[in-house]
């Protein structure tokens, strides 16, 4: 019998050192993926994916060998969806009801993981232990009854076994036996056809809603992904540009990851915010929060905003001379490098305010991340509150404590800033600094952003309004001038590639006018593309929308009108935050949550503050859901 107060007993082996083996499944992981700022933890709680971050159970202190081989099998079902996985054509595609959905994403987890298994023996081998462990612990092992079997878990396993040759593990086995004559029956030889397109996510996903079809699902089958969309073309362009760019940075050796051939989460929706990941063990979805949404069953639609938002008559006289172009696009390198320059050299003393307050910033985020901590443990920090308990009774054993990540959810913060004619001088400066620097700060913290600016290709109208004038100025045109669109910074480009970028906003003659109502569509947009949980659009003005030529050939306040619809839209029905900053114009009148500053030089300050209101606002929300649900 030990001691009193002895916590140790004599002959015990010593801990297992988990550090190695964390680091080793992190390097693989991220080598997988193909993303090597993929964010891994370790931890008691419930393993899933949430964009960037992904959370693995940690082994015990003394691990079997099965234990790492399920740990191992979990990393690389998260990192196969990563890298093989586009979300944006999930959401498009997936059906409406539960018990279709529910196939349908079990289905795109098998394809991602068969891909992985085929290439890879280790990992096909990792899945087969996770997939054992999954079916052995939910005591599926023994079932005999089709109301006791998931039919999304046969129909899983049928797959991996057609797409890799592999054999069903033994504790899946009686669900599948359960559900195969139904299956056939109805499937028939669909499942041959699939191998040939285990490649083309889109491809086999209307192959699967074929399946649901001849499953006699097709009523809880969503609409078809819209072929001749304006909003959905332009989303794919710009995810198209943002996967090149992340792409060129790996050929760089940026990363150190093996390359992929699939895009690396442009993603749209995706659980409309997060889409779950069904294949792991204990169905570890990529953010089992109450809050996680997936597609179908949102609570607030994630539709793309149309130029009619609400009751606007809104419209386009013509788009063909409109553009979506990335900076680097409108001048050269060396142009641009002077560009930034000019900019830093203008506003060195500036930058020193606009870091203290983003240090600040950081800090308030960070403090969020990790405000938790797990108590009576037999390991950790020593909990010196609980040292009583040895005076009271010795023989009782030491209590440990260890700190951990909250539920600190993925964000994606998007910058508008207004490139028109009025923001010249101070106050496009500061907004160009102020945008770098807070990228940078919010990339430390984890949080994406994307930096985006809007203006007119021409004053007064361009080419648009020449058309307009050849064919007969036609009476109400609609939007008259040519819009450009800039991305300064995608969500997914580092900032360090994206920095000089900013420095465009300085050229001379870039900035003309604004048309904020469809730039706020555009950026919208832009974040329904994300699969991040939490989205919130900044935008950064001075002033009402402004272009001459639509407005003098429209009724009066035209731009105006459709701005305020926009919003209304955007704050009543949308899940994306809406927050706006006016220099030098009161804002109010159009945002609900909004703040006027009378100079640029507030710019920061007001930035850094909003930005951390929001997050304060959403821990202080996540601490009341999480004591509600303990009462």
């Amino acid at each position: 019998m030990a001691r009193p107060g002895d916590n140790q007993r004599p002959g015990t082996m010593p801990a297992f050192d988990r550090e190695p083996f964390r680091r080793a499944v992190t390097g693989c992981m991220r080598a997988i993926a193909g993303e090597g700022e993929l964010d891994v933890s370790f931890g008691n709680e419930r393993p899933g994916l949430t964009g960037s971050k992904a959370r693995l159970p940690d082994l015990p202190k003394r691990p079997t060998g099965n234990d790492v081989a399920v740990t191992r099998g979990l990393s690389d079902a998260m990192a196969l969806r990563r890298a093989r996985h586009d979300a944006r054509i999930h959401a498009t595609l997936s059906p409406e009801g539960r018990n279709a959905r529910a196939i349908f994403d079990a289905a795109e987890q098998a394809r991602c993981e068969a891909i992985g298994a085929n290439a890879m023996q280790g990992v096909g081998d990792n899945l087969a232990a996770m997939l054992e462990d999954k079916f052995q612990r939910s005591n599926l092992s023994a079932v005999t009854d089709k109301t006791e079997a998931p039919l999304e878990d046969a129909i899983a396993l049928l797959l991996r076994e057609q797409l890799t040759g592999r054999p069903i593990p033994r504790s899946g086995q009686a669900v599948v036996d359960v559900w195969r004559d139904w299956i056939a029956e109805r499937a028939g030889n669909r499942f041959d056809r699939l191998n040939d397109l285990i490649e083309d996510q889109r491809a086999f996903s209307r192959a699967m809603r074929d399946m649901l079809v001849a499953m006699e699902m097709a009523e809880e089958l969503a609409n078809e992904e819209p072929e001749d969309s304006q909003d959905e073309d332009e989303a794919s362009d710009n995810q198209s540009r943002d996967n090149e760019e992340t792409g060129a940075e790996k050929e760089a050796g940026q990363q150190d990851a093996q390359p992929q051939e699939t895009d690396i989460e442009g993603e749209s929706e995706d659980d409309a915010q997060s889409e779950a990941s069904d294949a792991t063990s204990d169905d570890p979805s990529e953010d089992d929060s109450a809050d996680t949404e997936t597609p179908g069953d949102t609570r607030r639609p994630n539709q793309p905003l149309s130029l009619q938002a609400g009751e606007s008559d809104y419209k386009i006289f013509t788009p063909q001379f409109d553009e979506v172009v990335g900076a680097e696009e409108l001048c050269d390198e060396e142009e641009l490098d002077r560009l930034r320059a000019f900019l830093d050299k203008q506003l060195s003393a500036l930058q020193g305010v606009v870091g203290r307050l983003a240090n600040r910033l950081q800090r308030r985020l960070m403090a969020q991340q990790n405000r938790s901590w797990d108590f009576d443990l037999e390991e950790g920090y020593l909990d010196t509150a609980r040292l009583i308990r040895l005076v009271t009774d010795p023989m009782q054993p030491l209590s440990y404590k260890m700190e951990r990540d909250t539920d600190f959810r993925d964000t994606i913060v998007t910058l508008l800033i207004d490139n028109s004619g009025s923001m010249r001088g101070r106050p496009i400066s500061v907004a160009a600094t102020c945008a770098d620097i807070l990228a940078r700060t919010l990339e430390r913290c984890g949080v994406k952003v994307e930096v985006l600016g809007f203006t007119t290709r021409a004053w007064k109208g361009g080419q648009s309004q020449e058309l307009w004038r050849k064919e007969g100025k036609q009476p109400r045109p609609g939007r008259l001038n040519d819009i450009r669109h800039i991305v300064y910074k995608a969500a997914d480009a580092p900032w360090r590639r994206a920095k000089r970028n900013l420095g465009l906003m300085m050229r001379e003659g870039l900035l003309k006018e604004n048309i904020d109502g469809e730039a706020l569509i555009w950026a919208h947009n832009r974040l329904l593309g994300r699969s991040e949980q939490r989205r919130i659009l900044m935008v950064i003005s001075d002033g009402a929308p402004v272009d001459d030529s639509t407005s003098s050939a429209n009724p009066g306040n035209y731009l105006e009108r459709h701005l305020r619809a926009v919003i209304e839209e955007i704050e009543q029905r949308s899940p994306v935050e809406l927050l706006a900053i006016g220099i030098g114009h009161d804002v109010t009148r159009y945002y609900r949550r909004a703040v006027t500053i009378i100079d640029a030089e507030e710019l920061a300050g007001a930035m850094t503050e909003q930005l951390a209101a929001l997050f304060e606002q959403e821990e202080q929300t996540g601490r009341r859901r999480r004591s509600g649900t303990r009462h």
